[in-house]
């Protein structure tokens, strides 16, 4: 992927900071929509996390409605924090892995670039084994001869190293050449799930015979135990994207105008998010009158309708959301923040690529159905990037005043550059804010935070960051020069 000029063009950029990839995207080369904004989102909220997720909330006590209440107070909390988080890349072209450097200094930004990048590539090779599941469960049911390669080899079948490789394939198909050929994807894709997603909606309805039982489910928690319950459902649907909170100048740095971006946003983060969830609620109540019991796995409940047609258009389904949320939400991110860690060898390409042989060394068929320690190791890690939210937030909009010297933040020794590469303040925050948003899981008496472990590490380590840091004036000449730059 090339979307800006070649090195040879940004003189005195240090080259173990910049490269095609990582630097400013021109004004002129900025030019998705916010129909592209809100396709993207849509593909990424078309999940089966997200399509399951009521019915844990469920299992906790809400009735659906109620669960409808949390998805609205969730992504209206997710939207306002990537609106203004995304802001400082649509106005300077520039990504996450850069940005950051702003607050944390170029050699302390890697902490959380490692961070996001590892939790990127974990998801990546989770949602591409859950699709690997489903092509392996629809040829199974459409052709004996698949379903007898039982051979096993590291501990998996070979009908299931067949499967993840045409999966794997196919997310490189679609990486292959860069942001573009991603942003085309998407607007096909994300359309084409909400679709189906509406057929399975009407299917469910004329089963159901209107919304079905699971609407009328009254709910089963009052008082204090509601609330927490509504807290903790809250800070876990954020908790679903709260990597993606950090890393969202990844997209808008692609998007023409501000106005694009809060449209495209809004339209494909909390207007999908309501619309996608009733859907999951209604088809699962569809699935009570006809066996028994409710059936939320997608995959699962292909199986039991035992019908060719709708196994074969069901399971593409699936792999194409899956595709639509990983290639967005965990190989575009860890692409940037390899190619952050090593300019000079890696490009978006090469990135995507290591990508993919990352992911198959995570071996997720050996702990995939067994994972909730590893599940709870990944939520501490995820909680750590909340207070690199407010971190990022207090950095542009307080200290800096929404003014950034881009080409400082690709050399050493400028402004940014803090101790020696390293800005304490930022550090000292992100371990904080960590520590704090994370003792409900080590302490037990503070097990109360894990329900608003999110809202903790952002508040405490924007606050804490803006006690530590020194407020900094704008330099209105230079700064004129660098918007002209980005």
């Amino acid at each position: 992927m090339t979307d800006t000029p070649p090195p040879a063009t940004a003189a005195g950029y240090d080259p173990g900071l910049y490269n095609a990839d990582l630097a400013p995207v021109p004004a002129e080369r900025r030019d998705w929509s916010w129909v592209n904004m809100a396709t993207v989102w849509m593909g990424m909220v078309h999940n089966i996390v997200v399509y399951e997720a009521a019915s844990g909330l469920m299992a906790l006590g809400l009735s659906a409605w109620e669960c409808l209440e949390v998805v609205a107070v969730a992504y209206m909390v997710l939207f306002l924090a990537m609106w203004f988080n995304a802001r400082a890349g649509t106005r300077y072209g520039i990504p996450f892995c850069v940005l950051i450097r702003s607050a944390f200094g170029p050699y302390g930004a890697q902490l959380p670039v490692v961070l996001r990048g590892f939790c990127a590539i974990f998801w990546f090779s989770v949602q591409a084994y859950a699709a690997a599941q489903a092509v392996d469960a629809v040829l199974s049911t459409l052709s004996p001869a698949w379903a007898s390669m039982t051979p096993s080899l590291l501990g998996m079948q070979a009908r299931m190293w067949l499967a993840m490789a045409m999966v794997w394939a196919l997310h490189a198909w679609i990486a292959s050449h860069g942001v573009h050929r991603i942003r085309n994807f998407e607007l096909v894709a994300g359309p084409l799930v909400i679709i189906v997603g509406l057929l399975a909606t009407i299917w469910g309805l004329r089963v159901g015979h209107g919304l079905g039982p699971l609407f009328a489910q009254p709910s089963h928690l009052h008082g204090a135990a509601f609330w927490s319950t509504f807290a903790m459902g809250v800070t876990g649907m954020i908790g679903m994207w709260a990597t993606f909170a950090v890393n969202i100048p990844d997209l808008s740095r692609f998007v023409r105008s501000e106005r694009d971006q809060v449209v495209g946003q809004a339209i494909g983060l909390p207007v999908t998010a309501l619309v996608f969830t009733p859907m999951g609620i209604i088809t699962t109540s569809a699935t009570i009158i006809l066996f028994g019991h409710p059936i939320w796995n997608p995959v699962d409940l292909l199986l039991a309708l035992n019908h060719p047609v709708v196994t074969v258009l069901g399971g593409a389904t699936l792999v194409l959301a899956t595709l639509s949320v990983n290639v967005v939400a965990n190989i575009m991110p860890a692409c940037y923040d390899l190619v952050n860690l090593m300019p000079r060898r890696l490009d978006f390409n090469r990135a995507s690529r290591l990508v993919l042989v990352l992911g198959v060394f995570f071996m997720p068929w050996l702990w995939f159905n067994e994972a909730a320690g590893i599940y709870r190791v990944l939520d501490l890690i995820s909680g750590l990037l909340g207070p690199v939210t407010g971190i990022m937030l207090a950095d542009f909009y307080i200290v800096r005043r929404q003014v950034l010297d881009v080409p400082a933040l690709y050399r050493h020794g400028g402004r940014y550059d803090g101790r020696n590469g390293w800005n304490v303040p930022a550090l000292a925050a992100f371990a904080a804010g960590g520590a704090v948003a994370s003792a409900g899981h080590v302490v037990p008496g503070l097990a109360g935070l894990n329900t608003v472990a999110w809202f903790v590490g952002v508040a405490v380590g924007a606050g804490l960051y803006l006690a530590l840091s020194p407020r900094r004036d704008a330099h209105p000449a230079e700064d004129a020069a660098t918007l002209s730059n980005a």
